[in-house]
């Protein structure tokens, strides 16, 4: 039997990995050339969200870890129970529940899946967890990432690709399905210029959404989205989607909306792979954000940035001439990330506010000043500050509030840094059952065609809890390589 997988990320590899464990023959189709494989995956800080009630689970996932960073971390759990408050919170209670209960359920197995097959992890030291009195602290339910993040992961994919007889095939874009009365039977494809057809027993979809699209960004997710820069790969143009939608697949969960985050202002139209996610700017918590009026539009503090992150860049784009300013003192610098120290950052400093409002270009300066000394007035002097907690510290008389990590911007130097939206993913995609069926717009399942990572619908609304969509896209590539196979072998 024969299975076709189209996509070459995270969730393309899981799929096919899975598909060749249960016997089949397993082709990948990658559209990008070789040199810019691996889908939005690559690009990603290789974050991954799963349930795990103990630091025995992390020792069993990361052999790795020493007694003394046991000793000196706690990394605490993060049981299923949270997960499911996690993914129902910051969706609105709208994420669908069979789809939401196997990715939790089946998030731990799915690591250790990988890890077994030989995917290495390592814990977030510099991203979750900040040291507090000699020990580190994790927070925010996020505690792994794949050695080497993102290139890490797709690197670590295509070895035990390789080394599982898995045929990969670069420049190889997928046109449309060949299907009929019988399913789906195979795929055409253009490669090296010319358009041939290949047939296979079940085809896996896994071709990423379509934020790389422009004139469907501006068709589903509205006006002056045709302006949001891409954070990750340029191929990821909706192409498995149309090919699913062409044979009658139903359209399901949040079309209208994506993940979007705070990226570099002047940060190129798609990914570098060069800079990788180090164009985000997600340590705004511990500051101010400021808009070409010179007004704050956000509680930065309304949660950990692992809640807030994804969709504080559609904020960042409905301001005018889409930009922001982050603003930092002395005292939260040594918290910030690692991308904040980048050779590519719109980056001003000074040793006054007035002389850093002066500096933000395209502010109004004067608002800007009055903004800042309303907040620094506002913030609760009584509350002990601590990063690793949401610990009340708010400021309050202002709008909108600061919720929780408010300091006042008052001490020399200054630093502030320009930022516009960056866009992740997209929401929408095709609807799908527990095994990673694809269901037509009768409800049916399409013989032979399945889908995994950004292109199942249905999970994520308005929001998504960090890390979750590297989890799922393994979760769901795993569970549709193995059906998929099974469909083959009938």
């Amino acid at each position: 039997m024969r299975v076709i997988v189209v996509g070459g990320g995270n969730a393309a590899f899981a799929a096919a990995v899975s598909a060749r464990e249960a016997g089949a023959d397993v082709t990948v189709l990658e559209r990008a050339p070789k040199a810019e494989a691996g889908g939005n995956s690559r690009f990603t800080a290789g974050a991954m969200r799963f349930a795990y009630d103990g630091v025995e689970d992390l020792r069993r996932l990361m052999p790795d870890l020493t007694d003394e960073e046991v000793a000196r971390t706690d990394f605490g759990a993060y049981t299923e129970d949270q997960f499911f408050e996690d993914m129902g919170r910051v969706t609105e209670y709208r994420t669908d529940p069979e789809l939401c209960e196997t990715l939790v359920r089946a998030s731990r197995a799915t690591l250790f899946w990988m890890r077994d097959k030989g995917v290495r992890f390592a814990p977030i030291w510099g991203r979750q967890a900040f040291q507090v009195d000699g020990r580190f602290k994790f927070w925010g339910g996020l505690t792994v990432e794949a050695w080497g993040g993102g290139p890490g992961l797709v690197e670590a994919w295509t070895t035990i690709a390789a080394r599982e007889g898995i045929e990969v095939l670069y420049g190889a874009r997928a046109l449309s399905l060949i299907a009929g009365d019988e399913g789906v039977r195979g795929v055409r494809v253009r490669i090296d210029g010319g358009a041939r057809e290949m047939a296979a027993d079940a085809v896996v979809l896994a071709a990423g959404g379509f934020q790389a699209n422009v004139e469907w960004r501006t068709r589903y997710l509205g006006p002056g989205w045709d302006l949001a820069k891409v954070r990750g790969s340029r191929f990821n143009t909706g192409d498995g989607l149309k090919m699913a939608l062409e044979i009658g697949a139903m359209p399901y969960g949040h079309w209208s909306g994506c993940h979007a985050v705070g990226w570099e202002r002047n940060a190129p139209e798609f990914g570098d792979l060069a800079v990788g996610d180090g164009f985000q700017k997600h340590s705004y918590p511990f500051g101010v954000m400021l808009n070409a009026r010179g007004e704050r539009f956000v509680d930065e503090g309304a949660d950990f940035r692992n809640y807030t992150y994804a969709r504080y860049g559609r904020e960042i784009l409905a301001q005018p001439r889409q930009f922001a300013w982050q603003v930092f003192d002395a005292k939260t610098r040594h918290l910030l990330r690692d991308e904040y120290r980048i050779r590519q950052v719109t980056k001003v400093t000074a040793d006054s506010l007035e002389a850093l409002v002066g500096k933000l270009e395209d502010v109004d300066p004067e608002r800007a000043l009055q903004t800042l000394r309303a907040f620094n007035a506002a913030v609760a002097a009584d509350v002990p500050f601590d990063p690793n907690v949401k610990d009340g510290k708010a400021a309050r008389g202002v709008v909108p509030r600061k919720s929780n990590w408010a300091q006042a911007i008052d001490t020399p130097p200054f630093e502030a840094y320009a930022v516009t939206c960056g866009i992740t993913f997209t929401f929408g995609g095709v609807r799908i059952d527990r095994a990673g069926r694809v269901l037509d717009v009768d409800l049916a399942p399409i013989r032979g065609l399945y889908a995994a990572g950004e292109m199942v619908g249905g999970l994520f609304w308005h929001n998504y809890p960090g890390g979750t969509g590297l989890t799922a896209g393994a979760v769901f590539g795993k569970i549709a390589g193995a059906s998929a196979a099974q469909d083959g072998a009938r």
